[in-house]
Formats: structure tokens, C-alpha cells, sequence
């Protein structure tokens, strides 16, 4: 069992680590994404948001609508309207992830997600 020790801990008991420790780094990049769900009132809704961060088994989004703790919402990267190039795909699989935490900083409102699948 891992245990790890906060600043003001350091002289007292170690905390165990939780389920909320990340198994994957987190990459400070803002990625334009498409969310998509159904917000607290049951009202379905595809908003264009982005990421604060992400890792290859969640990431951290920005949303206006309300969302519950533990439902799945549906992010869809956008790729360029147009592309004679067949390097580039003319859509993206969506990305499947559940609601784990959330956080209000003044009007704007912070989700943090899981992935169903790992992006690895």
C-alpha cells in the first residue's frame, strides 16, 4: 500500500493514497473538444468547450451547464472542415468519460473526467 505525505503532514501520520490518485500524468493543454449530455435538469445538450488538461485516462474541462457526479458525457475532438489530405480524418471517435469531480470558480464551472477507455 502507497502512502503519501502533505506539507503539513510531514510529522504526522501518512495519508493512503485513493481511488482519486491519478495513474496517469496530466498535460496543461488546451484542446478544443465538443461535450455532449445531458445536463442536471435531464435537458441533452453538445457544447464547444476545451480542456485545461488531459491525460491518457481523463482530463479536466470547462463547461456551463451543471453536470452530476458519476454520469458519462461524450467529448468529440473537431477536426478541419475541409482536408484533401488522407492523413487527416474527417471526424474523430468519440470519447466516452464519466463525471468525477467538479468545481465552481465564479461563474465558470470545472469538470473533472474519467475515460471509459484509456487513450493509451
Amino acid at each position: 500500500m502507497k502512502t503519501r505525505l502533505s506539507l503539513n503532514q510531514a510529522k504526522e501520520e501518512p495519508v493512503t493514497e485513493t481511488a482519486q490518485t491519478r495513474v496517469a500524468s496530466r498535460i496543461r493543454l488546451q484542446i478544443p473538444v465538443f461535450l455532449r449530455g445531458y445536463d442536471a435538469k435531464g435537458l441533452e445538450f453538445i457544447e464547444l468547450t476545451r480542456t485545461l488538461n488531459i491525460s491518457a485516462r481523463g482530463a479536466c474541462i470547462t463547461s456551463g451547464h451543471f453536470l452530476k457526479l458519476g454520469q458519462t458525457v461524450q467529448l468529440t475532438i473537431p477536426s478541419p472542415a475541409t482536408s484533401s489530405s488522407s492523413l487527416v480524418p474527417s471526424e474523430t471517435p468519440p470519447i466516452m468519460a464519466k463525471v468525477r469531480r467538479q468545481e465552481a470558480l465564479g461563474e465558470l464551472r470545472v469538470f473533472g473526467l474519467e475515460f471509459l477507455r484509456s487513450l493509451e
